[in-house]
Formats: structure tokens, sequence, C-alpha cells
């Protein structure tokens, strides 16, 4: 089931639509402790269903970039949801700490993209980048069975708040436990650090016989 799921989506994005038929709305939904959290949704043209996906953005925060993205993928066949972890706990842009309370917000979004109406019923994709992917296996880790896969774009395979001997030569425990496919996505100009703990997290997946890839872009960060 989970690999038809896949090639589905591997289809639908070979089938783009015009990029002028893609809207892309803003919302406000609550995470579980009552916080209101800012969610963007970005709806291909027509009636669907979609296959829905489930953007993270990365801790430098929200700006243009992520909304074109976001716009991107909702032209090639997806429905996109984007929950703003930051702003809705005033979170200023590049905080170096994880804060654990914004995990709700995440799967917040996550509930609400799954229940709308013209959802493709069943698992979810995830679009992560930087911190994004470590939420994405946090979720994944708590709720597996409604995560189809994981994209990652150079994203944290460890808690920011573990301490140093952690991050040097650890990834984080739920990578043992999580079974979801995983595209790695990584560019070899990216921090050091960073392609070190991706490389560690790809092949603990591999061992335990996890669909995984691992793409490298020469001289991109």
């Amino acid at each position: 089931m989970r690999h038809s799921w896949l090639l589905a989506l591997a289809l639908l994005a070979g089938a783009a639509h015009a990029a002028a038929e893609v809207s892309v709305s803003q919302t406000v939904i609550q995470s579980a402790d009552g916080t209101e959290v800012p969610l963007y949704l970005a709806t291909p043209a027509g009636a669907g269903p979609f296959p829905p996906v489930l953007f993270i953005h990365a801790k430098r925060g929200l700006d243009d970039n992520e909304q074109k993205h976001i716009a991107e993928l909702a032209s090639q066949g997806f429905l996109v949801a984007m929950p703003d972890w930051q702003s809705g706990r005033m979170i200023e842009r590049w905080p170096s700490e994880h804060n654990p309370e914004t995990e709700a917000d995440v799967e917040a979004g996550m509930d609400y993209l799954m229940k709308l109406p013209n959802a493709c019923k069943g698992p979810i994709g995830i679009v992560g980048q930087s911190r994004g992917p470590y939420y994405a296996i946090r979720l994944a880790a708590k709720r597996g069975q409604d995560i189809a896969a994981i994209v990652s774009y150079y994203g944290h395979m460890q808690n920011p708040n573990a301490p140093e001997p952690d991050q040097l030569f650890r990834v984080a425990p739920e990578i043992m436990q999580i079974d979801t496919p995983l595209l790695f996505l990584i560019g070899d100009a990216d921090f050091e650090l960073r392609r070190i703990n991706a490389g560690r997290a790809f092949y603990a997946l591999w061992e335990r016989g996890v669909p995984v890839e691992f793409q490298e872009y020469p001289m991109a960060r």
C-alpha cells in the first residue's frame, strides 16, 4: 500500500499543472495547548481529491521562498499544508534551541491536512527543510502509520538540544524506531556536521531495511 502511494506521487509529480491554477490561502489552527498557529494551504486546480503533503519549514522562518515552494508542489498536484511553528509562539527567526512545544503545532497542521475533504485518505507525505526533517522523524516515531514518506532537505538528524557528544557521534534515537521511507537531499557544501549526521542516519535506516535514498549535489548548499 505504501509503495503504491509513493508511485502515485511520482506519477503526479510528472504531470504538472500551470502554476497560475494554484491557490495559496492562509488560515489559523489551534495546537493542543490552545496556541494559535498560522497555516498556509496550497491547493491545486480542480476538485481533487489530492495527495496531501505536510511542508515543515526551516528554522530561518517563512519568507517568499517557502510560499513559492509549496505553490510549486501544488502545481504538481499535491495539496500542501505549511504550519508556521515559529510566529504563533513568538519565536524569532534562526533559533538555535529546539522548542518541544512547537512539535504539537506541526502535528496540529498534519491533523488539519488529513481532515480536509479534498485530501486523499490515507498516509500523507512530508517535505521538510533543515529543522523541519527533525520534526518529521519525531512525527514518524509517534505516528508512523499516518506518514507514507519523508523528503529531507539538508535536515537535522539529531535533537538540536542534545549534548555535544550526541551531536558529533550519534543520530537521533527516532532513526532507530521508524520504518518510514526517507529521501535525503543535501549539497556537498552544506554544513559538514549536517552531512555527517545525514550519512549516519542513511546507513542506520538502510541496515534495517528501511527504503532510503541519499542524493548529494556537488557545489551546492
